[in-house]
């Protein structure tokens, strides 16, 4: 059939990209359970259960107090917070798009659209969840008081951004090699829940053990998140520049491998599967 042809201009292209994203980041949300609210109420739990399991691993060692002057479950959660949104964007990326996808067949949908869906949706479920149990333990537990609420605000910000990179490289390997892929990316988040320094204040180890940790920016940002919340807390170690640079090479790469992927990648490779 004979179809009218019309360019499209720039704004009309970047509106009509925008709404395929908010639909793509609506469908995220809804992916895991069709009702919203029980998808959100799941990831509190995720996210309450882990403080909870740190808190009594703690209290049986013998730590019933926070390390630093403040808070003993902020200081734990300053860690937990950071580990959950960095873990789960690093997944919410790595599995959020394929380039032979179901969801790929259909234009406008591209890689790029799915990956910032999901991105943002991760993003979306962890900045709620943490506005939530803050809420909560300041309203029914004890008032808390974060020293620089914006700078911790950015270092949750920069925990998303570094998970984004980290699953885009991931992502990028998928087609290829998708069973080391997966294998690698559970033993990144299973190594990060000793190297990403939650459980301990940097500060105070000796430069044996900080040398074996500061590769991972997850341990730079958990580290800076509480000198942030901490008034009397100031590190001296780690660096914010740190993550920001290692994350912005990573997406570099992760970028140059999706669209190297998405050129060559077939689906006869996935027809068997």
């Amino acid at each position: 059939m004979f179809r009218a042809s019309y360019s499209r201009s720039k704004a009309r292209t970047f509106f009509g990209m925008a709404e395929v994203t908010y639909h793509s980041i609506v469908r995220n949300l809804r992916s895991g359970h069709r009702n919203a609210l029980f998808g959100l109420i799941m990831t509190m739990l995720q996210s309450l259960i882990m403080i909870l399991v740190f808190m009594a691993m703690f209290m049986l060692i013998g730590v019933r107090s926070s390390p630093i002057r403040g808070d003993f479950l902020l200081y734990i959660m300053s860690g937990i917070f950071m580990f959950m949104t960095h873990v789960k964007t690093v997944s919410a990326v790595a599995g959020g798009a394929s380039p032979v996808g179901a969801m790929m067949m259909h234009a406008p949908m591209n890689t790029i659209v799915a990956i910032t869906a999901a991105a943002v949706s991760a993003l979306y479920e962890q900045v709620l969840t943490i506005a939530i149990i803050l809420s909560i333990y300041h309203i029914a537990f004890t008032p808390i008081t974060i020293h620089d609420p914006i700078g911790a605000m950015g270092m949750v910000l920069m925990a998303w951004f570094s998970g984004v990179a980290v699953g885009m490289v991931f992502l990028a390997l998928n087609p290829w090699i998708p069973d080391v892929a997966g294998l690698l990316r559970t033993m990144y988040i299973r190594v990060n829940m000793i190297a990403s320094g939650k459980m301990f204040v940097v500060n105070a180890l000796p430069a044996s053990m900080v040398a074996i940790f500061d590769w991972n920016p997850l341990f730079h940002i958990i580290d800076q998140t509480r000198g942030f919340v901490f008034l009397h807390y100031t590190p001296h170690v780690t660096s914010v520049n740190y993550p920001i640079y290692v994350s912005i090479a990573l997406v570099m790469i992760g970028l140059m491998g999706e669209f190297y992927s998405r050129k060559n990648v077939s689906v006869s490779w996935f027809a068997g599967r």
